[in-house]
C-alpha cells in the first residue's frame, strides 16, 4: 500500500472529529463563522511555529501569492460559507451528503486537469462509497431547490481543494501550501467573526484547530503528493464513518443497521481504490474495452 493512502486514511480520521469539537462548541453558543475563524487562526499559529522549526522560508514569488489568494477564497472561505448557508436551510445530514459529491468532481476534474486514468475500480469505488455515504447520512430530511443547488457546490468547492492543493504541492512544502491556504482564507472570514468567546470554549478551539485542520490537512496535502486527486477524495468518504462512530461512543446517538451497511461499502469502496493500482498499468474503461474489442 503506498504511504499516500495512509496519510488520506489518517487526514479522514482527523475531519471525523469535526462535528464532535463543533457540537462541544455549539453549547457555548458561538456562531459557525467564529468556530471556523478561530479553527484557522489557531491553525495557522501552529504552522507558523512548525515551519519556523523547520528552517521553512516563509517568502513567496508575487504570483505565488495571487495562487493563493484563490486558493484560500474558494477551499476555505467559499467552502464553508456554502458548507454553513446548506446547513442552515436543510440539514446536517442533506448538506453532509451533498458534500459527499465531491468525488464525483474530483473524477471530472482529475481526468480534464492531470489526465488521470478512469480505470474500472476507480467507478467502481466511487459507486459503492456514493451509496455508502447516502445510507450513513439519509434519512427524514426535507430540502428545497435552493439548497440541492448549494449542497452541490459545496461539494465542488470541497473538490476543487484537492485540485488547488495538487497544484500548490508541486512548487512548496505541504505545510507552507496549508500555511497561505488558511492566511487568506482567514482575511476573507474576518467581516463575519464575532471575536468575543468564552474562556471554556478555547480549549475545544485549539483542539479544532490542531486534530481536523492541522494535522487533517498537512496529512492530505502530504498525499497528494504520491496519489491521484480522484482516489485520494474517494477514499477521504470514511470521514463519515469515523463521524458515526465517535458520536455513538462519545454521545451515545443510535447506529442502525442501515448506517452499518453505509459504512461497509465507504470502506470496502476506499479500499478498492488501491487494489489493482500496482498489479499493472493504469488503462481508462475505453482502452480496455478496445482491447477486448480487438
Amino acid at each position: 500500500m503506498k504511504r499516500g493512502y495512509i496519510f488520506v486514511f489518517l487526514a479522514a480520521s482527523m475531519w471525523g472529529t469535526l462535528g464532535i469539537f463543533a457540537k462541544y462548541l455549539d453549547g457555548f453558543g458561538l456562531t459557525p463563522f467564529t468556530m471556523v475563524f478561530y479553527r484557522v487562526f489557531f491553525a495557522i499559529v501552529l504552522l507558523a511555529l512548525y515551519l519556523r522549526l523547520r528552517g521553512i522560508d516563509f517568502s513567496l514569488e508575487r504570483s505565488r501569492l495571487r495562487f493563493y489568494a484563490l486558493y484560500g477564497f474558494f477551499s476555505i472561505f467559499l467552502f464553508y460559507t456554502l458548507y454553513f448557508y446548506t446547513v442552515t436551510i436543510s440539514s446536517v445530514s442533506f448538506a453532509v451528503l451533498l458534500l459527499y459529491t465531491a468525488p464525483v468532481y474530483s473524477i471530472v476534474l482529475g481526468r480534464l486537469v492531470f489526465n488521470e486514468p478512469l480505470v474500472r475500480e476507480k467507478v467502481t469505488a466511487l459507486g459503492m462509497v456514493m451509496l455508502g455515504v447516502l445510507l450513513v447520512n439519509w434519512g427524514d430530511v426535507r430540502f428545497s431547490t435552493k439548497a440541492l443547488l448549494f449542497g452541490l457546490l459545496t461539494g465542488l468547492t470541497y473538490a476543487l481543494y484537492g485540485v488547488l492543493a495538487k497544484f500548490a504541492v508541486r512548487d512548496d512544502e505541504p505545510e507552507k501550501a496549508l500555511f497561505y491556504t488558511l492566511l487568506f482564507g482567514m482575511i476573507y472570514l474576518l467581516p463575519f467573526t464575532a471575536f468575543s468567546v468564552p474562556s471554556g470554549a478555547l480549549p475545544y478551539l485549539f483542539a479544532l484547530a490542531f486534530f481536523p485542520t492541522f494535522l487533517g490537512y498537512i496529512l492530505y496535502n502530504h498525499a497528494l503528493k504520491e496519489i491521484e486527486v480522484s482516489r485520494a477524495s474517494i477514499v477521504a468518504t470514511i470521514e463519515p464513518v469515523v463521524a458515526i462512530a465517535l458520536a455513538f461512543l462519545l454521545f451515545g446517538e443510535s447506529l442502525t443497521a442501515k448506517q452499518l451497511v453505509g459504512a461497509a461499502l465507504i470502506i470496502g469502496g476506499s479500499a478498492l481504490v488501491h487494489l489493482k493500482e500496482e498489479e499493472k498499468p493504469e488503462e481508462s474503461i475505453i482502452e480496455e474495452v478496445l482491447e477486448e474489442v480487438h
